[in-house]
C-alpha cells in the first residue's frame, strides 16, 4: 500500500503568485526592453534608468495586475493541464505520452491565455505608464482599476486585444513548462539516481523554464506590442510586419532578460507547487 498527494486544482494559481511576486522586477524591466522601438538600454542599464528615475519600488509597479494575471491565466492552465492528467493517469494506470502532454499542455495554455488577456493587458500598461511623457500616462491606481477604466473608456472588445497573441503565447509557454516538466522530472526520477525531492523539481524545472522562453519568445514580443498599442497597429499581422521591419532578431528582443526572469518563474513555481502538493495535496492510497 502506498500513498501519494495530487495538487489541487488552485495549487498551480497560488503557486504562480508566488513567484510572480519574486520575479516581478525582472518582468518589468523584459516589458520595457520589449517595447523599445530600438535599441538603446540592455537590461542592467533600464534596470539603472528606472530605479535612479523612479525610485527602487518602481520595479514593482504593476504587481497588483501580475497578480491577478496569475489567478486568471495560471489558475486555468493548471487546473486544466494537471485535472485532465490526473483522471487520465488514474485510468491508464500509468503516465501520459509525451505527445499528449503537449496536447493538453496547448490546450490548457491556449484557454488559460485567452482567460487572463485582461488582466495580461493592463499588467503591462501598468509596468509601461512610467516610460510615457506625465501627460500620456494612464495612471491605473491597480488592476482592478484599470479593468474598469479600460471597459468603460475602451470597450469590453479593448479587454481583449492581443487575445491571438496571448493565447497563442499561453499555449506555447505551458507546452514548454507543465508538459517538459512533467517528462523532464518522468525522465530524471527513471534513472533512479535521484528521488522525488526539491534538487529534481529544480533541475527539472529549469529545463521546463529553458524550452518555455524559447518556444514564447517571438509571440511574447508581438503580445506586448500589440497591448502597449495606441492604435498604431491595424491588427495581428500588421504588428507581424512592422516588427520584421526591424530583422529577423526583433522576434527576440529581450531574449536574455526573458530567460532570466521566466526561468526563475518556472523553477519557484514549481518548487512552491510540489511544497503545496506535498504538504496540502489530496492524499490517495493505492
Amino acid at each position: 500500500m502506498t500513498e501519494k498527494r495530487i495538487s489541487r486544482w488552485y495549487f498551480g494559481g497560488l503557486a504562480s503568485c508566488g513567484a510572480a511576486c519574486c520575479t516581478h522586477p525582472l518582468d518589468l524591466i523584459k516589458v520595457h526592453l520589449q517595447t523599445q522601438q530600438e535599441v538603446k538600454k540592455r537590461m542592467m542599464g533600464m534596470a539603472i534608468h528606472v530605479v535612479k528615475n523612479d525610485g527602487v519600488l518602481a520595479l514593482y509597479n504593476g504587481l497588483s495586475a501580475s497578480l491577478c494575471r496569475q489567478m486568471s491565466y495560471s489558475l486555468t492552465r493548471f487546473a486544466i493541464y494537471e485535472t485532465v492528467r490526473d483522471m487520465m493517469g488514474s485510468t491508464n494506470k500509468g503516465p501520459m505520452p509525451f505527445y499528449q502532454k503537449v496536447l493538453l499542455g496547448a490546450f490548457g495554455g491556449f484557454t488559460g491565455g485567452f482567460v487572463g488577456t485582461p488582466a495580461d493587458m493592463v499588467n503591462v500598461r501598468m509596468q509601461n505608464d512610467m516610460k510615457l511623457p506625465p501627460e500620456l500616462r494612464r495612471n491605473y491606481k491597480n488592476a482592478i482599476d484599470g479593468l474598469f477604466r479600460v471597459f468603460r473608456e475602451e470597450g469590453l472588445k479593448r479587454l481583449f486585444s492581443g487575445a491571438t497573441m496571448a493565447s497563442s503565447r499561453g499555449a506555447m509557454v505551458t507546452v514548454g513548462q507543465l508538459a517538459c516538466y512533467d517528462q523532464a522530472k518522468q525522465l530524471v526520477l527513471g534513472t533512479g539516481i535521484m528521488g522525488d525531492n526539491i534538487l529534481t523539481h529544480f533541475l527539472s524545472s529549469f529545463i521546463a523554464g529553458g524550452c518555455a522562453t524559447f518556444l514564447c519568445q517571438p509571440l511574447d514580443v508581438m503580445k506586448t506590442r500589440l497591448m502597449n498599442s495606441k492604435g498604431e497597429y491595424t491588427g495581428v499581422t500588421h504588428c507581424l510586419r512592422e516588427t520584421a521591419k526591424l530583422g529577423p532578431l526583433a522576434f527576440y528582443k529581450g531574449l536574455v532578460p526573458a530567460g532570466i526572469r521566466l526561468i526563475p518563474h518556472t523553477i519557484l513555481t514549481f518548487i512552491f507547487l510540489e511544497q503545496l502538493k506535498k504538504y496540502f495535496g489530496i492524499r490517495i492510497i493505492s
